[in-house]
This record gives C-alpha cells, sequence and structure tokens, in this order.
C-alpha cells in the first residue's frame, strides 16, 4: 500500500496534469474561434464562417471536459487537503468565487454563442464570442493568483496556535507572485494552445496540400503561437528574477545550484546528486546565472546550501522540469522565427514542407512546457502547501485507502482522455477537403 502522502499528491498531481491540458484549451480556443468569425465579417470569405464553427465545437467538448475535471479539483482540495482548507478557506476564498463567476459567464455566452448562430446579429454573436474569449481568461487568472498565493503567503496574521486572523483577502489575492505568475501562464496558454492547433491543422494539410479550410486555420493559430511564444521567453525571465527574490530554494533546484557562490554559472542539463552536492553531467556556462537574474556576472547567487535539507523540493523533478520548458519554450522560439523568416522571402509558410513538418512535430511540445513548468510551480514549493506557513504533510487527510481513491480518479481521467481524443480526431476529420470547397466555390457559397 502507498504511503497516504505519496498517495494523495499522486491522485493531485495526476488531477492538476490532466485538467491543466483542458484549461489552456479553454483560455484560448475561444480567442481563435472569434478571430475567424471576425475575418469572416469582414471579408465575407464563408470558409473563415466554417473554420469558426467547427472550432467553436471543439471549444464545447474541452470546455466541459474541463469543467469536470475541474470540479473534481475543487473536491479534492477539501477531501484530501481538510487541514488546508480550514486554514486557508478565508484566506483565498476571493479568488476561488471570482473564478466561479468568470466560469459561469463563460459557460452562459458559449451557449449563447453556440445556439446563435442564426438566432443573434451578428454583431451580438460575436459579442458574445468576445465575452467568452475574455471570461476564459479571467477565470484562468484568478485560479493562478490563488495558487500564487500558497508561494508568497500575505494577507493574514498567525496566532500563537498557528491559525491566522486579521485576514484581507484582497492583499492575498494580489500578493506579490501574483503578477508574474499570472503573467507567464497565461501566455503559455496561448502559445501552447496556437502551436498545438496550428500543428493538427498543419498535418491535415500535409495530406491536402491546397486545403483552403487548414491553411486559414494554420494562419490564425500559428500567427497566436508564434506572437504569444517570442513573448514568452520574457515574461519567464521577469518570472524567474521573481522568484529569486520570493523563493531563493526553488530557483536554485531549479538550476541545480548547490553553493552561494558570486557569478554563479548556468547549468544545461545534468542530474542534481543530493548525496554529494553536485549538479553531475551539466554543461555550465560561467557567470551567465548570475548575469540573467541579476543583470551582474558577479551576482552572489544563493544554492541550495544555504537553507536545511530537509526544506530541499524533489530536485530530480524540479530541475528536469526546468529544463525541458526552458528547452521547449527556446525550440518554439525558434520555429516562430522561421515562420517570420519564410514570410519574408517566400511570402508564405505553405511552400516549405519541412516548415509544415516541424510544426507537426511541435504540436505537443507547448502543452508538455505547461506541465512542465506547473511541476516547477508545484513540486517546487515542496514540502510546503503554504511557503514557509505549513507543511504538505500537515494539510493532509486522516483518512485511510486513499490509493483506492487515486486508482479510480486514474481510471476517469484516462477514460475522459480518451473520449476527447476520439471526440476531436472525428471533429476535424470531418474537416471539409478542397474538392468540397472547390465545388462550394463554384455554387457560390464560399468567397474565394
Amino acid at each position: 500500500m502507498l504511503p497516504n502522502i505519496i498517495a494523495a499528491r499522486s491522485q493531485m498531481g495526476i488531477s492538476l496534469g490532466f485538467h491543466i491540458v483542458f484549461a489552456c484549451m479553454g483560455i484560448a480556443m475561444p480567442l481563435l474561434m472569434v478571430l475567424a468569425e471576425t475575418i469572416h465579417l469582414r471579408t465575407r470569405d464563408e470558409v473563415y464562417l466554417l473554420l469558426a464553427r467547427r472550432w467553436a465545437t471543439g471549444t464545447a467538448i474541452l470546455f466541459a471536459v474541463g469543467a469536470v475535471s475541474g470540479t473534481v479539483l475543487s473536491f479534492e482540495l477539501g477531501l484530501l487537503w481538510p487541514h488546508f482548507m480550514k486554514r486557508a478557506g478565508a484566506i483565498i476564498g476571493m479568488p476561488f468565487s471570482l473564478e466561479g463567476f468568470a466560469f459561469f459567464t463563460e459557460a452562459i455566452f458559449l451557449g449563447l454563442y453556440l445556439y446563435g448562430w442564426e438566432r443573434l446579429s451578428p454583431r451580438a454573436h460575436i459579442a458574445a464570442g468576445y465575452i467568452v474569449a475574455f471570461s476564459g481568461m479571467i477565470s484562468g487568472v484568478f485560479v493562478v493568483m490563488a495558487n500564487s498565493w500558497m508561494n508568497t503567503p500575505v494577507g493574514f496574521k498567525l496566532d500563537s496556535h498557528g491559525h491566522p486572523y486579521d485576514i484581507n483577502p484582497v492583499a492575498a489575492l494580489f500578493n506579490p507572485a501574483a503578477f508574474h505568475e499570472t503573467l507567464h501562464m497565461i501566455i503559455a496558454a496561448y502559445a501552447a494552445t496556437g502551436i498545438a492547433v496550428a500543428g493538427v491543422h498543419s498535418f491535415m494539410l500535409l495530406r491536402d496540400r491546397g486545403n483552403l479550410f487548414h491553411r486559414r486555420a494554420v494562419t490564425i493559430a500559428l500567427a497566436m503561437g508564434a506572437i504569444a511564444s517570442v513573448f514568452q521567453p520574457l515574461t519567464g525571465d521577469f518570472a524567474a528574477r521573481q522568484v529569486a527574490l520570493l523563493q531563493p530554494i526553488k530557483l536554485a533546484a531549479s538550476e541545480g545550484l548547490f553553493p552561494t557562490e558570486p557569478g554563479a554559472p548556468l547549468a544545461i542539463g545534468g542530474i542534481p546528486n543530493a548525496a554529494t552536492h553536485h549538479l553531475d553531467y551539466a554543461i555550465e556556462i560561467p557567470d551567465l546565472l548570475s548575469l540573467l537574474t541579476y543583470h551582474n556576472p558577479h551576482a552572489v547567487m544563493t544554492g541550495l546550501d544555504s537553507f536545511p535539507e530537509q526544506d530541499w523540493p524533489p530536485l530530480f523533478a524540479v530541475h528536469t522540469g526546468f529544463d525541458l520548458m526552458v528547452g521547449i519554450g527556446t525550440a518554439l522560439v525558434g520555429l516562430s522565427l522561421w515562420a517570420l523568416w519564410l514570410i519574408w522571402r517566400r511570402r508564405t509558410i505553405f511552400g516549405s514542407v519541412w516548415f509544415l513538418r516541424a510544426l507537426v512535430a511541435a504540436t505537443p511540445l507547448g502543452l508538455i512546457a505547461v506541465e512542465a513548468g506547473w511541476v516547477v510551480t508545484e513540486v517546487g514549493r515542496q514540502p510546503w502547501i503554504i511557503y514557509n506557513v505549513m507543511r504538505t504533510r500537515d494539510a493532509l487527510t486522516p483518512m485511510l485507502g486513499l490509493e483506492v481513491q487515486l486508482i479510480l480518479f486514474t481510471s476517469l481521467y484516462i477514460f475522459l482522455g480518451l473520449t476527447v481524443l476520439r471526440l476531436m480526431y472525428r471533429h476535424v476529420m470531418r474537416s471539409p477537403d478542397s474538392e468540397e470547397i472547390a465545388r462550394l466555390l463554384r455554387r457560390g457559397a464560399l468567397v474565394a
């Protein structure tokens, strides 16, 4: 039998890892569908209308599954971590209630958007779509703000028994980590979703090179994904410098830095060795970590050796997750610059089979980077559930048999995941081929 703490953390990790994919899609997919409809309203090109309708259907599927997995997470917070909710509920209740308001707003206007194609005026319909896109983004913002409080807890005082009082929920909402975490996460959602959608349509385009539907889908999705991908390293640099100030042990674990030293090197790869306090097999670039963090190559970087070992997070998971996130982010920037170069030299990206193949290969990378980033954020805070206030083991439920829940919920997520893949596969495969679009053009149903 698994120890309760391992079973509970595993269940929470699997739940978060599953839900975050749908959270990212829920933030970014509505923007894609309303952009397609907006272009249709301006050009009267019915291919964009067809694209908006198909993306709206996909958004509805992803929204439904995201709602289910998000509801499960809310129950797990109370079932698995009752002592955390008892202590923190009154402090971070505000962002969760605001997220609920944004979620219901998104649900209402998504219903209007889906069923209002022939019932609403074009302006009212597109307005509903933009409200869906905005409320989906705001919903993500409030969730990340609640999570950021766990990294930088403020807005309360503790009495002699460790109970919070003098609670200021507004201060907790706008905690020191809120801005950089939300900025980094929201842009990551747009980057990951844009690249993923562009990759799926590129795969279909390679099978039917003249398909207008997939060409226009790639154009819109890649534009969103590439712009977000180029800005993402800037937000990541800002976030890392904030983490160095607010949670230096997390940055040290991310970089695999053991000694506190001036002119710290930037390590690429490597395996942290807690026994020898050394990062094995890494490629090190002298002074670069200090330069990137403090804009001073001789700045002192705080290493893991400055903290008790019982406060160290799991080093391999955090360091590997950080390297994976940064590596993928760099690759997506390179892909985006490649697209820009093709447009500058050839006026189109569709003449390069190799670029389309690279885009297909990149389809899952943004989402993998998001997962890796959440490993860094969540596992990097361990052993604290509330940083420097409450340890994770102290928040755990006393209930036994959590491995049974772990198996049941994991089975549920596997079933939901396979169902979504099947539905989305059928949705994409029903996309019109070039011959069908040509027939519609000849009939005057589409505008070339």
